[in-house]
């Protein structure tokens, strides 16, 4: 039986770069409509499994996964499964904004067009959709047909985000999405995170532990490859069962 509450589960997921084994044994669900962020040191295996979840890691070479990814149900590296297919059901925001160089409007349509939805008023309703639940309609909207490019770098992270959104995932992926952004355009998407949980499953990877704390759900603590422990974000931070993760967020290492 399909628990609906669920949208995507690992299990004993292990994931190897050649004869370099980056993650060990991970079992972890992410609950439907909530926010899960990943925490813990550079390199402890955190975007690597983020980019699991969607096969962004299927062109690496020697890259090989042990174990099961489902999403609501359906595994995401089964014979049946379809990576572009997954790919438009879990959206993808990456650290550092990837706009393509083409107009504000084209980059949002760009997807839309090419699984058939091409009519002019159809387009017009779904970029303006995507960019106002970017919160970004109203800094563009007179500017549409200027390159996505001239945008400044919270702009164009909140247009890559509009992209993702205009093909209605049920997931989005974020990886350290703010890293490269400024305080004010921090809040912006942080504000976007806590708008859109309830509506959307989110899943994020960051190094900010107090950005953490401010928009997530549950949280799941990383190293070494291993997953520590995952819970309720409060009770994560206030009182974590095991005694690695107390030691990285008070920061005795990391």
């Amino acid at each position: 039986m399909i628990d609906s509450q669920i949208a995507i589960s690992a299990r004993e997921v292990d994931f190897y770069y050649g004869d370099f084994q980056a993650l060990r044994h991970i079992s972890l669900d992410m609950e439907s409509r909530r926010t899960t962020a990943f925490i813990g040191p550079s390199g402890c295996g955190k975007s690597t499994f983020l980019k699991l979840l969607n096969r962004m890691q299927d062109s690496v070479p020697g890259a090989r996964l042990a174990g099961r990814i489902l999403l609501y149900g359906q595994d995401l590296y089964g014979p049946e499964a379809d990576p572009v297919a997954i790919r438009r059901r879990v959206g993808m925001v990456f650290q550092k904004p990837n706009p393509f160089p083409k107009s504000i409007y084209d980059n949002i349509g760009y997807g839309p067009r090419l699984i058939g939805r091409r009519k002019a008023a159809e387009l017009d309703v779904i970029v303006e959709k995507a960019l106002r639940a970017a919160a970004l309609w109203d800094e563009v909207k007179d500017s549409l047909e200027k390159s996505a490019l001239a945008l400044s770098g919270g702009q164009q992270q909140r247009l890559c985000l509009a992209r993702a959104l205009a093909l209605e995932p049920e997931v989005i992926l974020m990886d350290e999405p703010t890293s490269a952004l400024d305080p004010i355009a921090t809040s912006k998407i942080e504000d976007w995170v806590r708008a859109a949980s309830g509506q959307l499953t989110i899943v994020i990877v960051t190094h900010n532990l107090q950005q953490a704390a401010r928009i997530s759900d549950l949280t799941a603590f990383f190293y070494l490859g291993e997953l520590i422990e995952c819970g309720p974000t409060d009770e994560l931070f206030t009182s974590p069962r095991e005694e690695r993760t107390e030691n990285y967020l008070t920061g005795r290492f990391g």
